[in-house]
């Protein structure tokens, strides 16, 4: 059955159409995932369906009495009013009539000999049973109950996570028969995204959704919906199927455009000829050209992809961090219990636990930031620090993009070379025009590339990325995830998207609660196998244990190794192969009988890159070995 159409949609903000006569229909029972590049105009297709944007033109139409609910993006957060006042708001007049009654009720518990409160609550009891609202009353509390959520507590005292769980009660109150989430796991923890996963599957209608996190979109999806350049296209199939039809379509169109700018060449070149060609020039094929023209005119280009690359510079000490029996609280709240970690250049560690958890705190205490009540703690040396904040600190609203990057200038040093802000812009996708726009104006995907623009002009050794990946596109998340495998620093990473962490990190940090933290080498394909073993053994909660001591999981069912480890094993030979080869030339050259009378410029560098390769040779033959050993306990 039919829910919602949209027939020749067209919308435009600015010189390109958002939809250009663009067609859809949403079916009961579907679960539709809507992908595309940020600014494509994805969370105002949702508005567009929710009745909160007019089109230009073309037609939307919500078939029958369906009820249709958003859940919005970015939920008030500043606000004074009470979870139960913002979850009832979505109920219209009725809404209204609940919350007056939920205020009534409280204040008759201070002064339960009010005549005037008691005749207030009569006047509204038979205002709602008019309405026939007290089973949507119970469908209010039910809901707060079920998602465990706070009613008097005010908007503003919630976090993230928390604030995304009332917008959500607020949809679900409406009983809607189609659900609209935009970027609905942002904020979220992995054991929130779990939850929701779980509610989305067991809701009874359709759900439209925009999200960036792969596995988020792998778990739910049964039809995936392109938005490419005002134009949507239904791909049938999961996630993995829409990758290989959109890769074979754009493969198409590269052809056809190619064939159509040959063409066009040709008739270019036609109408360049001399007298003697214009006499006899046929005017039927000189509008045939004018209209090839207009057409290329027309065309809009696939946007292309980032172009992102971080400065590093020299590296650090091979040791960045080292703490024994650390111990942190803070009032009744344990951060750190008996902590250990040997933190080396090169590391790729991500930091996994719920909100609140204390993983900032950890990276200001390896960053020398936070002393700890006891324990003892060593800092590397030589250490560049780039740190992305989650919150985007570091960038002023009210500036422009090039002036919060450019820091006012109008050029900038990138891998020892000056270049226009504009043009180092372009690479992370910003047009001149968007250069100069307001970050107050940016979408959060915008947002979080113009961080990673400022970030990556730092030259450094020691990455940091608390959140990256949030309203990034999936594009920018592979090649950040490229970036990162990449980087010959060391990376602390804070993310809850699992696949990102899966395709990063070498090793987790694993925050279990009451400030222990367990490191499992691997991600969360490797958490879930450690997870596993401790539920099989069906034993009490594990004591606490150093994160020295690194868990190479071996649970029941035993599972491959994740597609990054199982990747980094096998290119681990050739990298061994080619530092032994660069060491035997080396030799070599140590071994000429005049190599030391010459000057130190000449042979200091040899001699240093020797005892470099013999470091990186340990360091690779030692991950062989740890990635052999676990390759090995999975069969």
């Amino acid at each position: 059955m039919n829910l919602v159409r949209l027939h020749q949609a067209q919308l435009a903000f600015g010189n390109h159409p958002i939809l250009d006569h663009a067609d859809l229909v949403i079916e009961s029972g579907e679960r539709v995932c809507i992908v595309g590049r940020n600014g494509a105009g994805k969370s105002t297709l949702l508005k567009i369906i929710a009745g909160e944007v007019l089109l230009d033109d073309g037609d939307v139409q919500v078939v029958g009495d369906t009820v249709v609910a958003r859940l919005p993006q970015d939920p008030p957060a500043n606000s004074d009013q009470s979870v139960y006042d913002f979850v009832a708001e979505g109920l219209a007049e009725l809404g209204q009539l609940l919350q007056q009654y939920h205020h009534v009720v409280q204040e008759l518990n201070t002064q339960p000999t009010s005549q005037t409160l008691m005749n207030r609550m009569a006047t509204l009891q038979t205002a709602i049973e008019a309405a026939n609202g007290w089973q949507i009353q119970s469908r209010i509390e039910s809901t707060l109950t079920q998602l465990e959520l706070p009613e008097d507590a005010t908007m503003s005292s919630l976090s993230g996570g928390w604030l995304r769980r009332v917008a959500l009660a607020r949809a679900l109150v409406v009983d809607p028969d189609l659900l609209l989430l935009d970027e609905p796991t942002n904020h979220l923890d992995v054991e929130m995204v779990t939850w929701l996963e779980n509610k989305v599957k067991e809701f009874r209608g359709a759900v439209l959704f925009i999200s960036h996190d792969r596995a988020f979109i792998r778990n739910l999806a049964t039809r995936i919906v392109d938005l490419d350049r005002g134009h949507l296209t239904s791909f049938p199939g999961n996630y993995d199927q829409y990758l290989t039809l959109k890769q074979e379509q754009l493969e198409v169109e590269e052809a056809q455009n190619a064939e159509f700018d040959k063409k066009l060449a040709q008739e270019e070149a036609w109408i360049r000829q001399g007298v003697k060609a214009r006499r006899t020039r046929n005017e039927g094929r000189v509008r045939a050209l004018q209209d090839l023209r207009r057409q290329r005119q027309a065309r809009r280009e696939q946007q292309g992809s980032a172009k992102l690359a971080v400065q590093e510079a020299n590296r650090s000490g091979k040791l960045v961090f080292e703490g024994e029996h650390l111990n942190l609280t803070f009032g009744d709240k344990t951060i750190l219990q008996d902590f250990s970690l040997n933190l080396q250049r090169g590391d790729k560690v991500a930091l996994v636990g719920p909100n609140g958890c204390g993983k900032s705190t950890l990276i200001r205490v390896l960053l020398g930031q936070q002393g700890v009540d006891n324990g003892h703690i060593k800092l590397g040396t030589n250490l560049e620090v780039a740190y992305f904040d989650q919150h985007r600190a570091q960038l002023d609203p009210e500036l422009s993009v090039a002036e919060n990057i450019g820091d006012g200038k109008q050029d900038v040093t990138y891998n020892g070379r000056t270049r226009h802000i504009l043009s180092y812009l372009q690479d992370f996708l910003f047009s001149p025009k968007q250069a100069r726009t307001p970050v107050k104006a940016l979408s959060g995907g915008e947002r979080n590339r113009a961080l990673l623009a400022k970030l990556f002009l730092q030259p450094s050794n020691f990455l940091i990325l608390d959140e990256p990946t949030n309203d990034l596109d999936i594009d920018t998340l592979e090649l950040l995830e490229q970036i990162i495998a990449e980087y010959q620093g060391t990376v602390i990473l804070v993310s809850h998207d699992r696949e990102f962490v899966d395709n990063t990190a070498t090793s987790v940090l694993l925050f279990e609660g009451q400030g222990r933290i367990t490191e499992i080498v691997g991600g969360f394909t490797e958490i879930n196998h450690y997870l596993s073993q401790l539920q099989g053994t069906k034993s009490v909660k594990p004591q606490s244990q150093s994160a020295d001591k690194k868990v190479q999981t071996s649970a029941t069912p035993k599972k491959k190794l994740s597609y990054k480890l199982q990747r980094e094993l096998d290119m681990l030979p050739e990298k061994i192969a080619a530092l032994e080869e660069e060491q035997e030339k080396l030799e070599q050259q140590t071994s000429a009988a005049d190599f030391y009378q010459r000057d130190h410029s000449e042979t200091g560098p040899v001699l240093e890159r020797l005892g470099a390769i013999e470091e990186e040779l340990m360091t690779a033959l030692e991950r062989w070995t740890e990635l052999e050993n676990l390759q090995q306990e999975s069969r």
